[in-house]
């Protein structure tokens, strides 16, 4: 009775940590099922994290906190509990929906990388970190939204990864003046920012696309409890894509590009309409 109250704890905490990072995901995660909601809830807590160890503590030790997170998730995970509120509640999802641990590894892996490791050289490398900091969390997200159905989840699987390799792209792209000047970083092999013009924008513009192509089928192919939530985090994305199209290489270079709530509340409703009527 007392181990319930604490999970229930537990997965409010989860909660607010997603409302209190991200209006855009909570919005679309807000559009599943309430049977599913909860568990995306565990896993965008646990991600966020883990990404604010590495991206976000720079007065503290971040090797000894990623070093703890990784040693209280692995604790958790084979004793189903941790006093870590985040990680009592991700680690309840991981088991209710038997969640490949390799994919906890990978997405650790790629966390690491962010402790130190500045440019990618190589496309190689890049997708490697891509597959472990975006990829994988979609497969997690996945494993919930097909709830334990094993066929359905390898049919989805590519398309699943494609929406997470083009959510962090966009991000990518979106955020390349915070990582360059906050954290030194350069995602994209061969990309000099100092050098990052029409030509070098329109190349990344194109492999997006192509991922979000790839991803769309897979969307249609979901589970009603999950398609609608997936499918306005995908025009929320395609909307920040549209602005970062029409925006100069000069200005993405400078200033992190928004839609505006009113544009994401539009996203909404227009999605919600296409749910209606059935046409997702």
């Amino acid at each position: 009775m007392m181990k319930k109250l604490f999970d229930n704890v537990s997965e409010i905490c989860s909660k607010v940590v997603t409302e209190s990072y991200s209006t855009s995901f909570t919005l679309a995660t807000r559009m599943l099922s309430p049977t599913i909601r909860q568990d995306i809830y565990n896993i965008y807590g646990f991600v966020r994290f883990a990404d604010e160890i590495v991206d976000s503590f720079h007065d503290f030790n971040k090797e000894e906190l990623l070093d703890n997170f990784e040693k209280e998730l692995k604790y958790s995970l084979n004793n189903k509990i941790s006093l870590n509120p985040i990680l009592n509640s991700f680690q309840k999802t991981v088991t209710k929906y038997k969640i490949d641990i390799k994919l906890i590894n990978a997405f650790l892996k790629s966390m690491r990388w962010d402790l130190d490791k500045k440019t990618y050289l190589n496309q190689s490398e890049f997708d490697e970190y891509i597959y472990g900091s975006a990829d994988v969390v979609g497969l997690m997200c996945l494993k919930v939204f097909v709830e334990g159905d094993e066929k359905k989840y390898k049919e989805l699987s590519y398309p699943a990864m494609a929406l997470g390799s083009a959510f962090q792209k966009v991000n990518f792209l979106r955020d390349l003046k915070a990582d360059h000047e906050s954290l030194n970083r350069s995602y994209f092999p061969n990309l000099n920012i100092e050098n990052f013009d029409e030509k070098s924008k329109k190349q990344i513009l194109s492999e997006i696309e192509n991922d979000f192509s790839k991803a769309l089928k897979g969307i249609f192919g979901l589970p009603s409890s999950a398609r609608f939530g997936v499918y306005t985090a995908y025009k929320y994305y395609l909307k920040l894509l549209k602005k970062l199209k029409n925006t100069p290489p000069i200005k993405i270079k400078t200033t992190r590009i928004r839609v505006p709530n009113y544009q994401k509340m539009n996203v909404l409703a227009r999605s919600y309409v296409r749910y209606r009527l059935n046409i997702l």
